[in-house]
């Protein structure tokens, strides 16, 4: 009851520095997650996130939290936008292999 009367007293007001705090979590989780994801590059994926981006079950923790800090149209756009990147970055590696450099 009574955050319902917050709530529609303060309906126009944005906490700029909630967001602010939010937004820095889900980097931060974001980041360690691609981290791990680098780190055990050697093992076998055998878990699957979104968009079909697949990791070792050595970073599932951090994939948890990950998802737990970042809104879900967040993780699958920096899924994607991973995704994207490393599949880049195997083509001008074959590319340059290619080429003998």
């Amino acid at each position: 009851m009574a955050l319902e009367a917050y709530a529609s007293r303060n309906r126009d007001e944005v906490h700029t520095d909630v967001l602010f705090e939010a937004r820095q979590a889900c980097y931060k989780a974001r980041d360690a997650f691609y981290a791990c994801l680098e780190k055990e590059a050697d093992k076998k994926p055998t878990e699957i996130g979104s968009v079909g981006l697949l990791y070792p079950k050595e970073c599932k923790p951090s994939r948890d939290a990950y998802e737990k800090s970042c809104r879900l149209s967040w993780v699958k756009h920096f899924d994607r936008q991973y995704c994207k990147n490393k599949r880049m970055q195997r083509l001008l590696d074959d590319k340059e292999t290619r080429r003998g450099v």
